[in-house]
């Protein structure tokens, strides 16, 4: 009995020493620099000063996990404010790209630049919706130094400068709903000095336009009741195409801003547009803008329209791209905004 206990002790023993010695080949040498931990210095882009130095930092880390260490010794600059980049005039580094991967040794470099304080999208999208809203009306009741004093918060006695102000607050009132309801924003974020462009773009030509629409001398469109309610219909349908487009894609998996699913139509016809184009969001919303110009047939509205297009096709294109890029059975009829040829 005494013998074959010590003979199990025996197997036992090589058993665990054969385990051993298994374990000690797996984790040698190829796995060692999982535990070499990585050195990073941040210094000014300008003055080459340092502005950090961050010890025993993971090699598994991401350029975002380092923006939080920052973040912590200083708290001024939080995360969407940096940009980390290898070089002081390279480009700036992903915030999903990681230390190891990246061309430096075990003590890394990297540059700070400081974006300036930051607002988020929804504040972006808040900001330039309401402005136009409000600054539309001042215009529309003629409030005192705008026009003439005789004109004093009079109203214009034609038909289409009322439907128009109608179309452009449900426009905006739209917008807002949308922002507040149905857009998934990511956690990016935008520069103040970007916003106060944006919003100066967008309270400028609604100024612009609203100027002379309600104009006491304005004049209406030249066949007369047949172009402002085929431009009304026009305008209808494309705000509740953009509308319905926009609930659709609110359905849709997303990573940030890289979709996790191809788009496509519902029940609802006004997606059916999804058959020809990629982003029929701004499909509509350029066909609403071009219907308001025809109803009012204004000039500012009309070029309003084209550097929307311009720049909605600039986006649409980037987008379009994105989903080729991610989806190989991606449905090759379909084009970027505008059905069959851009």
């Amino acid at each position: 009995m005494e013998c074959v206990e010590l003979k199990d002790l025996f197997t036992v023993a090589h058993f665990i020493k054969a385990r051993c010695d298994h374990g000690l080949k797996a984790g040698d040498p190829a796995n060692f620099k999982n535990y070499v931990f990585f050195e990073v210095e941040i210094l000014d882009p300008k003055s080459k000063a340092q502005l950090c130095y961050l010890d025993k930092v993971e090699p598994n880390a991401t350029v975002g996990e380092i923006k939080n260490l920052l973040h912590r010794l200083y708290p001024k600059w939080y995360p969407s404010r940096q940009a980390l980049k290898l070089h002081p005039e390279g480009k700036a580094l992903k915030d999903e790209e990681v230390l190891e991967d990246l061309p430096v040794g075990t003590t890394a470099t990297m540059f700070l630049q400081d974006l300036g304080p930051q607002l988020s999208w929804t504040m972006v999208f808040l900001a330039e919706s309401i402005g136009p809203l409000f600054i539309y009306l001042l215009f529309y009741y003629r409030l005192p130094y705008i026009y003439s004093p005789e004109y004093d918060y009079t109203k214009s006695p034609h038909t289409v400068v009322r439907l128009a102000c109608m179309c452009h607050s449900l426009h905006y009132i739209k917008r807002l709903v949308e922002t507040i309801f149905v857009h998934r924003f990511s956690h990016g974020t935008l520069p103040v000095q970007t916003i106060m462009l944006n919003c100066l773009y967008y309270w400028g030509f609604a100024a612009w336009l609203a100027y002379y629409i309600n104009h006491p001398l304005y004049t209406t469109p030249t066949y007369g009741k047949l172009q402002i309610c085929c431009a009304l219909l026009t305008f209808l349908i494309c705000e509740c195409g953009n509308f319905s487009i926009h609930l659709a894609l609110n359905r849709i998996r997303c990573n940030g801003s890289r979709p996790r699913q191809i788009p496509y139509p519902t029940k609802n016809p006004f997606t059916w547009l999804f058959f020809f184009v990629s982003c029929p969001n701004y499909t509509y919303e350029v066909g609403a803008w071009l219907s308001f110009a025809v109803m009012t047939q204004c000039v500012p509205v009309a070029l309003f329209t084209f550097v929307g297009f311009v720049q909605m096709t600039i986006w649409a294109r980037r987008k379009h791209r994105t989903y080729l890029t991610e989806f190989k059975d991606y449905p090759e009829l379909r084009s970027a905004i505008v059905p069959l040829f851009l």
